[in-house]
Parts: C-alpha cells; structure tokens; sequence
C-alpha cells in the first residue's frame, strides 16, 4: 500500500498534541475533517511566515510598504489561529459552566481552573493567556515532531543498510509476537543513534532561538553590546566537519556507537544541541523525543518500508521556522508481524 508519510506523520502528531491541550482528536469526515484541514493550513503559514525575511525588520521605513504581502498575510494567519483557539476555549467554558467537567481533562481545563483560582497581575486578560499559551504548545508540539519523523524516515529508506539492522534490533529485542512498548526504548541502542544521527544532520529548527545579551560581552575577540541579538546556526554546526571529523555530511548512526556514546541532545555537548541548550532549551524535548523514538520503533518493527521502484527519496529542504522536507514522502509499506497484532 501507498502512503503518504509526510500527511500521516501531521496527523499522528497534531492528534497527539490537540488531545493533551485542548482534548480534540481529529480522524474520519465531516466537520471534523475541515476543521483538521484548516489546522494543518493554519500551521503551516505559521510556521513558513515565520522563517520568512521581512524587508521592514531590516528597514522599518518601508514598513507601510509591505513588500511581498508578508505583514497580510501574517495577520490573516494570527487571526485565524486565534479564532480556532478561541473556538476551542468557549466549548470548554460551556462544558465547565453546564457541570459536565467534573475534573480537568486537558491542558486547557488545567489553565482555565487556575486563571480563575488565581489574582492575574498581567497586562492581558485570562482569555488572551489561555489561548496564547494553548498555541506556543500546539506549535511548538506538532510541526517539529513532524520534521523529525519525515527525515529519520527518508534518511532511512536513502540508507537501506541502516534500515534493515534497525529492525534485526527490533526482531532480537521485541520479536515478532507482540508490539513495541515504552519499556522497549532503552534497549534500541542502535535505534537511539540513528535519532542522534537524524537530528545532527536535519534539526527541526536549523536556526536556533534568538537570544539576547543581558551585557557587554567579548567573544572571540569581538566586542558585543548589551542588547545585542544572538542567533545559532545549528544546520552549519552539527555538520561542521572541524567539530564531526568523519564524514560530517555522511547519514552514519555508528558514529553514536563508539566515539561519540556518550555526546547527549539535551543541551550537555554543544557540537550537538537540536533542542538547544541552558535555560532556554525547548520546553517539549522529552516528549518529542519519546515521540520520536516510540513511532520510529512502532513503524520500522511492524512494516516492511520502500520506495515506489526503490527511487532514491529526494532531501531538498524548504524555506520556514521548521526545516521541513520539501517534497513529498511516498512510500509503500507492508506488514512484517502477524495479523492479530494489526487489530
């Protein structure tokens, strides 16, 4: 059978994310499949509008200009997430004013039960924080859980070697009579190199937060003023070939296996920081990458995985906040399990 991966790994993803922050769970026809389309749009501008070069934000002069048609755009963008946002709060409230919320079920009853309880000291209202907070979560949880999947995927199926001995991991750790579980993960060693490798060479965010400098700094000999902005280039670091010696550009898990066994993605070793690192790092690093590792372990261990004619899987990159694979991710896939496990 023919899937389209990359959709199939959104809606995982978005699934995932709207039932823990707002208690939806999108699947089937109807309203439900236009309201999951319109989601998945939204997302995407957002995501895109937001790695785009705005001349004004070089020259504020030709602001009133809007050059391209970005400053629309975006604002059509923000109205519209806000309005799915806020959509999603008002049934909640309904739903807590008519008693048929005995208990808090998702991350926007939690916010709801505890702007009410508590004294806001704030510039905005307990609307405006719900749904902001609500949206960092979703955008944050969905689109880059999306990119890592699609890649570690494609950079599979480009390296069938690799592939292949995933899965002899899969069959000497799990077998074949049942599927894979949490408890599974910290046994996969290869499996996790292969993650490591995926996130070294396509990090969902391949330019890092900005940060700013809280004072007057020397870098490398260069004066750097308080208020200055930093951004990391993460895409050129992970593949510097000064820092990854052997092959920087080379798709190789084993590098993870000897030398570097021990190089950590939570921010410990700076030659590999995909989340970032300090203070700052990305809030959902642990659930992206048990996210990660549980679909990647689940889809490798129960299908047989290949290219329509065995065609190499095109890398392009596109434009955006999230480096998200530019063309589409077509492959066929089999069943490797018995048939009582599919049910």
């Amino acid at each position: 059978m023919l899937v389209d991966m990359k959709r199939w790994f959104r809606d995982l993803t978005l699934n995932v994310i709207l039932r823990m922050v707002a208690g939806k769970r999108y699947c089937g026809g109807g309203a439900d499949a236009e309201e999951t389309r319109r989601c998945h749009r939204v997302l995407r501008e957002f995501f895109e509008l937001a790695g785009v070069f705005v001349a004004a934000d070089a020259m504020p002069y030709l602001g009133w200009l809007d050059i391209g048609g970005c400053e629309k755009r975006m604002k059509k963008t923000a109205e519209e997430m806000d309005g799915i946002v806020g959509g999603w709060l008002a049934e909640h409230r309904e739903k807590e004013y008519s008693g048929k919320n005995q208990k808090p079920e998702d991350f926007m009853d939690v916010m709801l039960s505890v702007v009410q309880s508590a004294e806001l000291q704030a510039q905005y209202d307990a609307d405006t924080i719900i749904k902001a907070t609500c949206l960092v979560l979703i955008s944050g949880g969905s689109d880059t859980t999306t990119v890592m999947l699609v890649w570690a995927l494609s950079l599979l199926l480009n390296n069938r070697r690799v592939l292949k001995k995933a899965q002899e991991e899969l069959d000497k750790h799990v077998g074949r009579e049942r599927r894979v579980q949490d408890s599974d993960i910290s046994n996969l060693v290869y499996l996790n190199a292969i993650v490591k490798e995926t996130l070294r060479l396509y990090p969902a965010g391949p330019i890092g937060g900005t940060r700013e400098f809280t004072e007057d700094s020397h870098v490398g000999g260069y004066h750097v003023p308080k208020g200055t902005w930093l951004i990391v280039n993460l895409w050129k670091l992970q593949r510097d070939p000064n820092v990854w010696a052997d092959d920087p550009l080379e798709f190789r898990p084993e590098r993870f296996l000897s030398r570097g066994k021990n190089v950590d993605v939570k921010g410990h070793d700076f030659e590999l920081i995909p989340f970032g690192a300090g203070r700052r790092i990305c809030p959902g690093v642990n659930l992206g990458l048990q996210m990660l590792h549980l679909v990647l372990a689940n889809l490798l261990h129960a299908f047989e995985l290949s290219t329509v004619c065995d065609e190499m899987v095109d890398m392009s990159e596109s434009a955006g906040l999230t480096n998200m694979k530019a063309t589409p991710l077509d492959v066929l896939v089999a069943p490797r399990l018995y048939p009582t496990l599919y049910v």
